[in-house]
This record gives C-alpha cells, sequence and structure tokens, in this order.
C-alpha cells in the first residue's frame, strides 16, 4: 500500500515564550498516546472492524498507523479522533515493500519487533536520526531468547532487520521496569509455542495487558508476573482513547506553580501504573483534586481540577519512577520552583529517551540559574522558592519534545523571556501544544530559522 504519511518537516522551530503569563482554563489535551499505538496494532490483528475514539494525531501514532498500512490493512483516514481499522486477524499482515519507517516513536519500533518476529515474512524498522540514536538490546536479547531471528547495527541500534523463525515462549525476570520490552515480548509470546512467564522488578504501566483482555486474548496478571500462552486470537471491539497523562503533565506542573492559577482537566486517563506524576506532586503539595472518576473502554478516568500552591522539594520514592518515566521533564520544573531540594535516584532510564533527560534538562536548568547536581541515575535540585523567579536565555531541547514543552512552562516563573531550540519533534505527540498553551494563558510565539 502506499504510504501517503509524510511527517511535517519544519527544520529549526523556535519557541519564543515571554515571561508572566498566566494559567487558568477549561482543557482536554489530546488522546493518550501509549494506548493510541496499541489500538492500531491489536485493531489490525483482531477479526473485525475497530472503531477507535480519541485516537491522537500525532506524529508518533501515525507512523505506526502507516506502518500497518503498509502490511496490508485497511485504516481509514483519521476524523478528529475517530479512526476505523479493518482488521486482517492474527496472520493476515503483508510484508511491505518496503523498510518500515517509524520516525522518531520508540514505542512504535519496540513493539512492532516483538509483534513482526512471529510474522512469516521478513521486515526492516528504520526511523529518524534521534531514533537511530536509541538503544534497540533490550528488545533484541529477550526476542533471540524467544528463538526470533534479528540483525541490529553496530551499538545494538536500528535499523533493525527482521526475519521470519518460530518463537518459543521463555520464562523471563525482566532486569528493569520498560513498558515498552513487556509489551514486545508479550506481542511476540501471542505468535509463541507454549507458555511466556514475565516478572517485572516493578510495575510499570500495563495498556498492553488491559488492551490484550479488552481484545478478548487471555492472559492472567498475578502481582508482578504475566503468563500468557500463544495461539489465541483477537476479536475486534470499540476503543475510547481518554486524555495522555503524559501531555495533561505539563499542566498539572504549570498551574501548581504559577500563583493565581486554577485549571480543570477532562477526561484524563488515571491507569494506576501512570500516575506517578499525581502522586509526586501531591507529594510536594500540590493541590490537585479527581473531580469524578470513570470508566472508558477498560481504562479508568478522571478530570482533574489543579490550583497554584507552594511546592516542596521531596526525595521521590523510587517506586513511583516507573509509574512516571516521562513526566520527569516536567516534574524537574515543579522541582526547581519548589522550596528546598528535591532528590531523583533509580531513574538512569530517562538518559536513554529521545535525548539524555536527565543532562539536557539540567544544561536547560543551568540556564535559568537554578542549582543542581547530575547523578549517574537522577538529580538533586534546589528549588528557587516561592515568590522567587527563575533566571531567563537560551534552552536548547535537543529536538527531544517534552524537554521543549517543560521549559515552555517554566516561563511562568522566569525573570525574562525564553527562547528555546529545536522544537520540531513537539507535534509527535502534542498537536496543538501551542495554541492550547496560549488558550490557557502563555504568549508563546514561534518561528523557522536559527536563533
Amino acid at each position: 500500500m502506499a504510504n501517503d504519511f509524510n511527517p511535517l518537516e519544519q527544520h529549526d522551530l523556535v519557541y519564543q515564550v515571554p515571561c508572566g503569563g498566566s494559567m487558568r482554563g477549561d482543557i482536554r489535551v489530546p488522546g493518550d498516546k501509549s494506548i493510541s499505538h496499541r489500538s492500531i496494532m491489536l485493531g489490525s490483528l483482531a477479526d473485525g472492524v475497530t472503531t477507535v475514539e480519541g485516537f491522537l494525531e500525532g506524529e508518533d501514532s501515525l507512523c505506526t498507523l502507516q506502518a500497518f498500512r503498509d502490511m496490508g490493512v485497511r485504516i481509514e483516514r483519521p476524523d478528529t479522533g475517530r479512526v476505523v481499522i479493518h482488521g486482517v486477524g492474527m496472520y493476515g499482515l503483508k510484508a511491505p515493500a518496503n523498510p518500515l519507517y517509524l520516525g522518531n516513536s520508540g514505542t512504535s519500533m519496540r513493539l512492532l519487533s516483538g509483534l513482526l518476529a512471529g510474522q512469516s515474512f521478513s521486515s526492516v524498522l528504520t526511523g529518524d536520526s534521534s531514533l537511530s540514536k536509541r538503544p534497540m538490546k533490550r528488545v533484541a536479547d529477550p526476542l533471540k531468547r524467544m528463538g526470533a531471528n534479528l540483525a541490529l547495527q553496530e551499538g545494538g541500534l536500528c535499523p533493525i532487520h527482521i526475519t521470519p523463525a518460530p518463537l518459543q515462549g521463555i520464562d523471563y525476570a525482566m532486569p528493569m521496569a520498560s513498558a515498552q520490552v513487556k509489551s514486545c515480548l508479550l506481542l511476540a509470546a501471542i505468535y509463541a509455542n507454549g507458555e511466556t512467564r514475565l516478572t517485572e522488578p516493578a510495575p510499570c504501566r500495563d495498556h498492553t495487558e488491559r488492551m490484550l483482555q479488552g481484545f478478548g486474548y487471555e492472559l492472567k496478571v498475578s502481582g508482578n508476573e504475566i503468563r500468557i500462552n500463544g495461539g489465541g486470537k483477537l476479536r475486534a471491539g470499540q476503543i475510547d482513547v481518554p486524555a495522555d497523562i503524559s501531555s495533561a503533565a505539563f499542566f498539572l506542573v504549570a498551574a501548581s506553580i504559577c500563583p493565581g492559577a486554577e485549571l480543570t482537566l477532562r477526561h484524563v486517563g488515571i491507569n494506576p501504573t501512570r500516575i506517578g506524576v499525581i502522586n509526586i506532586l501531591r507529594a510536594m503539595g500540590a493541590d490537585i483534586r479527581t473531580v469524578r472518576e470513570y470508566v472508558a473502554g477498560g481504562e479508568p478516568v478522571a478530570d482533574l481540577h489543579v490550583r497554584y500552591a507552594p511546592l516542596r522539594g521531596i526525595a521521590i520514592d523510587e517506586s513511583q519512577v516507573p509509574l512516571a518515566i516521562d513526566e520527569f521533564p516536567a516534574l524537574f520544573i515543579a522541582a526547581a520552583c519548589a522550596d528546598g531540594m528535591t532528590i531523583l535516584s533509580g531513574a538512569e532510564e530517562l538518559r536513554v529517551k529521545e535525548s539524555d533527560r536527565i543532562q539536557t534538562m539540567a544544561d536547560g536548568l543551568a540556564v535559568l540559574g537554578v542549582k543542581h547536581s547530575v547523578k549517574p541515575d537522577g538529580i538533586v535540585i534546589e528549588g528557587v522558592g516561592q515568590g522567587k523567579k527563575l533566571g531567563a536565555g537560551t534552552i536548547h531541547s535537543h529536538g527531544d519534545h517534552r524537554i521543549a514543552m517543560s521549559f515552555t512552562m517554566a516561563s511562568l516563573r522566569a525573570s525574562g523571556p525564553l527562547t528555546i531550540l529545536d522544537c520540531n519533534n513537539v507535534a509527535t505527540s502534542f498537536p496543538g501544544f501551542a495554541e492550547l498553551v496560549q488558550r490557557c494563558g502563555i504568549p508563546l510565539g514561534q518561528q523557522n530559522g536559527q536563533v
């Protein structure tokens, strides 16, 4: 099938953010990226037609959608978050004519490596320059233990070349909590002979387990152990994607650090394996209230009401780290504005995201005059405290969307304007970010070209 998705190429996109601004409103952030990815994958492998509402129309999710189109799945073009997937069944995918291009999406590459390891055709997974620097050995090694035939580039990087091989269930104790590794192995396991048993060292997001069960695939979860047998089937259905808590996190932090702020975030996913950002902010003294809770498409959701409150530094409980791994750039800004020191440990995973998020955030905090000390697995941040300002200047996001969005929110407490470089990839996870922050009171400007 022809590739009709061409990601918008904006070179050297720069955010110009005046200091001050406000944070008020009643908003809904885009759909959850993790659930959007998985809805395309499982909907494509299901028997029948799956309808998805609230699909995130960002570049990462659209790369996953296009990959399945390239493997012969008819997927009707997203229309204001609605996607219709005409599933081909567990063994109905077709060999793609070309390498599958996954842009900046580590989720797409790691999950697809497991799913495609069980197919009867060869495939190649590739991505942009940023994705090509991210480690893939963590999924390749356990997949090879299952019998998968994968070849990585030097250093354990993509492109990943996959050729057909019979898979066998394994008993695997994961060395670190990673939803991407776990999900990769679960998707391989549904094509494997026998039982696969996975043991997590700590809980991490469980969207794949929930969605497999929602599509009628049997698995057993007991504590940190998951058991699943190959050879089952997936039944099509309806999926309601909640608003992404990772996207909501920027606004939760913004309202918490901005005097006079009051904000309501609607229909936010509050899956217990994803609410580390709420738990950490509340431990710091944030005023975040759950207005109502309900279940949508098998996922718990709620409206969140947040108001400004003075924050205090804390030693972050390591049990919360896997539950907030994508939200730490925003949490670093909260720590920078808090009274006292915030200490983060056990977060070495942050060093292998779209950027080394510990060092990239530390470099930005230095521009803002925030005292800090970097550790191999975390950071110590000395907040400026209530009523005091952060500095100002030029910050390089190194192409990492979460870095760019986090420092946008820091402008609320800055003493002067912020210039944030290399913001192209914000659209990968949060289309419409600039417009939404403007609506809430941050006068964000954008321009193309070097500053």
